[in-house]
């Protein structure tokens, strides 16, 4: 459908047409993700800031064992890490498991923040937060992430949100 969108092609045409020399990516990589129970449906973010100063969070979390892994799930529904995120507004999009791709077994998830100051405040909250450390300092809850990758992004000039 895209490939046929003129508007979304105009916009675009600079990722598109991009020279060899000068890729606007290394690879590409697909996952399919399953929906936490806790959050089972997309979030548009909810930001004012003007779209060039948005920060978009995506975090995945790889564990030792598939045990670690789904303790680590647990955690974000049952044990209330996703609620904790919503109280402190930390504008997720998603939170899911990784059931087919690389770096299994994994979740991901993305936050979003009108910059990066409002990114780091949220962060600094969350890490201080009597909830997250009784939670983070559950022996049931120790050792069930054994790789962390975030990647911080910026909305193209042709994204929506």
């Amino acid at each position: 459908k895209l490939l046929k969108d003129e508007v979304f092609q105009l916009a675009a045409k600079n990722f598109i047409d991009a020279i060899y020399s000068n890729p606007p990516f290394t690879r590409m990589e697909n996952i399919l993700l399953h929906a936490f129970p806790d959050a089972t449906v997309l979030n548009l973010p909810e930001l004012k800031a003007p779209k060039a100063e948005r920060i978009y969070e995506f975090r995945s979390y790889e564990s030792a064992t598939e045990k670690l892994f789904r303790n680590k799930v647990q955690m974000f529904n049952e044990g209330g890490e996703v609620a904790l995120f919503k109280r402190l507004n930390f504008n997720a999009v998603f939170y899911a498991e990784v059931i087919a791709g690389s770096s299994m077994p994994n979740l991901i998830y993305m936050t979003s923040f009108e910059n990066m100051a409002d990114r780091d405040a949220h962060w600094k909250t969350f890490s201080a937060d009597p909830e997250w450390k009784q939670l983070s300092s559950d022996p049931i809850y120790q050792h069930n992430v054994s790789k962390a990758d975030i990647i911080l992004m910026k909305a193209a000039s042709y994204s929506d949100y």
